[in-house]
C-alpha cells in the first residue's frame, strides 16, 4: 500500500473563528486582495477584521462562477494595487477566482499557459502567492483543493489550472458564516458536498486516509443536510454540514472524483446550472450505471462492498444494500427540490456532445470502473 495526502498548510475550524483573521492574514503580507461575490455587504464582518488589523484592502466582486477573464483582470488590479497576498471569501467561485488569481501573481506568463484543455497545459513552475480561504457555503470544499474550475465563455466549457503549489496557506472555516445561506443554495450546495464524499470513497484512487474522511463526511451529511435545508437556524446541523464539505475537499484533492463531476464540467460550461444541483440530478443515475457495471464486468472487486457500505451510512440500517442507498439519494433530491437536467435546458439532442466532452473529463479517469459510450447516454437520458 503507498500513497500521499496534500492539503492547506493549515486549517482552522469552528464558530466563531472568522474573528481570527485580521491577525492570521496579516501574517501574510499588508495589502491584501479580498476576492469575493458580487454582494460586498455579505462579507461585511469579515472585512471589518481584516481593516482593524491594518490592512488595506482590494476588493475585486466576482459574478457568478468565475470566468477565465475574471483571473486575468483580478492579477491586473492585484499587480496595480501592489496586493501581497489573496484571500477567498464566499462559495467556491469566489475561492477558485482567488485561488487562480493567487496562482498568477507567483508565476510567469498568461493563464492559457497553464489551462487545461484549451491551453497549453503546462505545469506551474512556482507556487502561488499566499492564499487565504474562508468559505460560506457547506459544499465545494474548495478551501483545500489544489486546483480551480474556471469558465471559459467563448469555449463553453469549464477548465481547470491545477497544480500542489495552488493550495492554501491558510484555511479558516467558520461554521457561522453559513447561517443565513438561503435554503436553494443551502440544498444545491450540500448535494456537492454529499456527490464529493461518495464519489472519492469509491474512486479508482481512494486510499484508507480519504475513506476515513468520507465515512464521517457522508454520516453527517446523512444525518444534517435535510435538516439545514428546513432549519438554517440549526446551528447543530450547519456545523455538520461544514465540516462535510470540508472533508470532501480534502478526500477529492487526494483521490478524486468519478462520472458525476465528469459530466458537471461539460454541462456547466455549456448551460447557465449551478454546479451542485447539476451534480444532485446526476448522482443516483451515475451510482445506478456504476453499480450494474462493476456487478457484469467487474463482480469481484471491493467496489460493491463499498456501495453496500454508503447504503449504510446514509440510511442508518445495518442491512442495507447498494439499491437502498440509490434510493435515499433519490429521495433526498425530491426533499431538496432539486430539478431535473432538462429545467437547465439540456434536450435530447445535446447528449451526444456532452458524452464527447465528458469522456476527455480528468474526473472520469478515476471513477470506479470504465464506463462505456452508450452507458454515458443512458445516464443523461434518466437524468434529463
Amino acid at each position: 500500500m503507498r500513497f500521499e495526502f496534500a492539503t492547506a498548510t493549515r486549517i482552522v475550524f469552528g464558530r466563531g473563528t472568522i474573528g481570527t483573521i485580521g491577525v492570521e492574514a496579516a501574517k501574510f503580507g499588508r495589502r491584501p486582495l479580498v476576492v469575493g461575490g458580487k454582494n460586498r455587504d455579505r462579507v461585511a464582518p469579515v472585512l471589518k477584521h481584516l481593516e482593524a488589523a491594518g490592512l488595506s484592502l482590494t476588493w475585486l466582486g466576482v459574478a457568478g462562477e468565475p470566468r477565465t477573464d475574471d483571473v486575468e483582470s483580478g492579477v491586473a488590479l492585484s499587480r496595480s494595487q501592489g496586493c501581497d497576498c489573496v484571500i477567498g471569501i464566499g462559495g467556491g467561485s469566489a475561492m477558485d477566482a482567488a485561488k487562480a488569481i493567487a496562482a498568477m501573481l507567483g508565476n510567469p506568463g498568461e493563464l492559457l499557459d497553464y489551462l487545461e484543455v484549451i491551453g497549453r497545459g503546462r505545469s506551474l513552475p512556482n507556487r502561488s502567492i499566499p492564499f487565504i480561504a474562508v468559505p460560506t457555503t457547506a459544499g465545494t470544499g474548495a478551501e483545500v483543493t489544489r486546483n480551480a474550475v474556471l469558465s471559459s465563455p467563448g469555449h463553453k466549457v469549464k477548465v481547470s489550472l491545477r497544480s500542489p503549489g495552488m493550495l492554501a496557506a491558510l484555511a479558516i472555516v467558520d461554521p457561522d458564516l453559513t447561517a443565513e445561506l438561503a435554503p436553494p443554495a443551502t440544498a444545491s450546495t450540500g448535494m456537492d458536498a454529499l456527490t464529493q464524499l461518495l464519489e472519492a470513497f469509491v474512486s479508482a484512487k481512494a486510499n484508507p486516509m480519504t475513506d476515513a474522511l468520507c465515512r464521517d463526511g457522508l454520516r453527517r451529511c446523512s444525518r444534517s443536510l435535510l435538516e439545514a435545508f428546513r432549519n438554517g437556524g440549526n446551528m447543530s446541523a450547519r456545523e455538520d454540514m461544514s465540516l462535510a464539505s470540508l472533508f470532501s475537499g480534502l478526500a477529492l484533492a487526494n483521490a478524486g472524483l468519478g462520472a458525476v463531476h465528469g459530466f458537471a464540467g461539460p454541462i456547466g460550461g455549456m448551460f447557465p446550472a449551478p454546479h451542485g444541483a447539476v451534480c444532485a440530478a446526476l448522482l443516483p443515475h451515475v451510482m445506478t450505471a456504476n453499480i450494474a457495471a462493476i456487478r457484469a464486468r467487474a463482480p469481484g472487486t471491493v467496489m460493491l462492498e463499498k456501495f453496500d457500505e454508503i447504503a449504510r451510512l446514509l440510511t442508518g440500517s445495518n442491512i442495507a444494500r447498494a439499491e437502498d442507498g440509490i434510493e435515499w439519494v433519490r429521495a433526498l433530491a425530491a426533499a431538496l427540490g432539486i430539478p431535473s437536467l432538462k429545467t437547465h435546458g439540456l434536450e435530447p439532442g445535446h447528449i451526444g456532445a456532452v458524452v464527447e466532452q465528458s469522456m476527455r473529463a480528468s474526473s472520469m479517469k478515476a471513477n470506479p470502473i470504465l464506463l462505456e459510450r452508450a452507458e454515458l447516454e443512458k445516464i443523461l437520458q434518466a437524468a434529463l
